[in-house]
């Protein structure tokens, strides 16, 4: 399994010796995960879910997966619908599915697997998420506010300039941005290619000519002193 970042490991939960406990089931769950090319960041979050539920169980006596029924599983999405934060918020009806959605996978690969005969998971009923309009969206002139906030006195004043507009004219995601390319920009067509974005996919997205061309100042006359060590080729 590949390092998931620094932290300290996680400690056993319940009979870690058994080979058929929950805790060892689901650490082969999350081996294979990995093994699938499942993103390190990705395998962490459904980790901490499942050892969660895992947890829960654990304190109700129920130990190996053949002990986990249906009706087990509802008190369980029951006990995440009464769960309160730290500030007494309950959970939202999106969180509760988050964490109720990679039980169900679980369940599913153990039933694939043979390691179940049945997956008591299979049609379990998951909370319906909101459908919420942005609180608010920013006028035009925000925007161009907040585009014009870097010094571009300094060279990672025009960095960011740069950043912000290619944030602003392609709705990429933050993590894109970091991993974008230089040949991943095509200035002739006006479009961004984005590699192993969301759900590890590729696809193309266009880009304005404005935020292209606050990239191309950026490339000539900012970049060759910034990336100083070691270039692999990331434009920012």
């Amino acid at each position: 399994m590949p390092n998931l970042g620094r932290r300290e490991p996680f400690a056993p939960i319940g009979p870690a010796h058994d080979p058929q406990s929950l805790y060892r089931q689901m650490k082969d769950y999350l081996e294979w995960l990995a093994e699938k090319n499942y993103s390190p960041r990705s395998v962490l979050t459904w980790e901490r879910y499942l050892r969660y539920f895992v947890t829960w169980c654990d304190e109700r006596g129920l130990t190996r997966p053949t002990e986990i029924t249906r009706p087990i599983l509802e008190r369980y999405q029951r006990h995440l619908f009464l769960k309160r934060k730290a500030n007494g918020a309950p959970l939202s009806a999106t969180h509760q599915a988050g964490q109720t959605v990679p039980v169900q996978k679980w369940f599913r690969w153990l039933t694939r697997n043979n390691r179940l005969l049945y997956n008591p998971a299979a049609d379990l009923d998951l909370p319906r998420k909101e459908e919420r309009l942005p609180k608010y969206v920013p006028t035009p002139g925000e925007m161009e506010r907040v585009l014009g906030m870097p010094n571009l006195d300094t060279p990672t004043g025009v960095r960011d300039r740069a950043i912000l507009e290619t944030l602003y004219s392609t709705g990429m995601r933050r993590m894109e941005v970091i991993g974008l390319q230089q040949r991943e920009v095509d200035y002739e067509r006006g479009t961004v290619m984005i590699r192993q974005g969301k759900g590890r996919k590729d696809r193309m997205v266009p880009i304005g000519e404005r935020a292209l061309a606050w990239i191309a100042k950026y490339r000539d006359e900012v970049r060759p002193e910034l990336a100083l060590a070691g270039d692999d080729g990331t434009l920012f």
